[in-house]
């Protein structure tokens, strides 16, 4: 089943299109690629979805419910069904790691308080962090550990949806991998459907479901990696940076 529709949108910047008519469909379930190339129109497309940005032409469809016609009410009511990790996780400064995740819960809930710290508690524990780490602040922790803390919040209000902007950017190799995995588990445990843009070649081969390619205002390629992998596409291998093996075999 879908959960998010996109159908025909058009967008435009002064004279300059960005997506021109483009139509894809995002299952429930599933972790979906936004890829493309720099200006090609990857984060205007989730700030349409989440509302951030007014739709110009075409329709999109979140939850059966078209995003275009909801009162002020259905739209907040949409808003407490996803979650966004921003590219460079957007922790406060001047909260510590357990107040930071409080935030969410605090914004979105009403919870009593000493329910809200258990279950920032809780979260803190499923992305791989401990206890002693709930009173560090940001600029105590690594690179991966603020990733971590940034995720943690975004989970804490139980979203189905949680978008990832660039998850693994600025994060060395061995972290990138590490975040990976833990985006694959949670997946699982709280059955989420997660929409990632990304250009980091592990992320595509390894943790999406399915993607799309934009590129000149179209939509280049929409499959996973083994379709990608498939096709004799100078373009494709180009932009996943698939090498061949000295018999010719795609690696």
């Amino acid at each position: 089943m879908d959960i998010i529709k996109v159908e025909n949108l058009t967008t435009k910047f002064d004279d300059r299109t960005i997506h021109n008519n483009i139509s894809f469909e995002i299952n429930e379930g599933e972790i979906f690629g936004i890829l493309g190339g720099s200006g090609s129109g990857k984060t205007t497309i989730i700030r349409q979805i989440v509302m951030l940005q007014k739709i110009q032409k075409g329709k999109i469809l979140f939850l059966n419910k078209d995003i275009s016609n909801l009162s002020i009410e259905e739209s907040q009511q949409l808003k407490n069904d996803f979650s966004y990790l921003f590219q460079f996780g957007a922790l406060f400064s001047f909260l510590n790691v357990l107040e930071n995740i409080e935030v969410m819960l605090k914004e979105y809930t009403n919870l009593p308080y000493d329910l809200i710290e258990k279950i920032a508690l809780t979260n803190l524990k499923l992305v791989g962090l401990k206890e002693e780490h709930a009173f560090l602040y940001p600029s105590e922790l690594s690179g991966g550990m603020k990733k971590r803390v940034a995720l943690a919040r975004a989970i804490a209000i139980e979203p189905k949806v949680l978008f990832l902007d660039e998850p693994t950017s600025g994060l060395d190799p061995s972290s990138a991998e590490q975040f990976n995995e833990l985006i694959l588990n949670l997946k699982k445990m709280l059955n989420l459907t997660i929409i990632v843009i990304t250009h980091d070649l592990t992320t595509i081969k390894h943790t999406l479901d399915r993607f799309i390619i934009l590129k000149d205002t179209k939509i280049a390629f929409e499959g996973n990696i083994q379709m990608a992998l498939d096709k004799n596409d100078s373009f494709l291998e180009d932009f996943l940076t698939i090498k061949k093996d000295k018999n010719g075999h795609k690696s």
